[in-house]
């Protein structure tokens, strides 16, 4: 049987942007299904009633009202349910500290957003492509 689509997750609350992100993806050759959220406060319901499979992956924006992506990042990662999700920043800026935080807090990757939309779109393929080679299915029975 094929693997399925790969289910991600993006939260951020700038409705152009998650538009953006969601046309760029459409056109990926990968198979993918997208689920949006707009807050943090969205964010942390949403995985707290996922009871079956967590998503792929979790595009997290870093500024969003209610919760900010690193509160949520924090409670993801001191989660014995949510750790294993991995989480790739999204975010207009990054000082090379705040990414050595982020990354020592449990963020797989930084991802600075692009102006450009050809350039968002090359963006979401590599991390997804990284993701995939660097992740070794790994099942965990606690």
């Amino acid at each position: 049987m094929p693997m399925d689509r790969l289910q991600l997750l993006l939260a951020d609350d700038d409705e152009d942007d998650c538009l953006f992100f969601k046309e760029a993806l459409g056109e990926l050759t990968l198979a993918s299904q997208l689920t949006t959220v707009y807050n943090g406060e969205q964010l942390m319901q949403l995985l707290a009633k996922t009871t079956e499979k967590l998503p792929d992956v979790l595009f997290l924006d870093l500024n969003m009202p209610r919760k900010s992506g690193y509160e949520c990042l924090s409670e993801i990662k001191s989660d014995p349910k949510l750790k294993q999700l991995p989480v790739i920043i999204l975010s207009t800026s990054f000082e090379q500290a705040e990414v050595d935080r982020l990354c020592a807090n449990g963020a797989q990757l930084c991802i600075r957003k692009p102006a450009e939309y050809s350039q968002l779109k090359g963006l979401i393929q590599q991390a997804l492509t990284l993701l995939t080679q660097d992740s070794q299915p790994t099942t965990h029975t606690e």
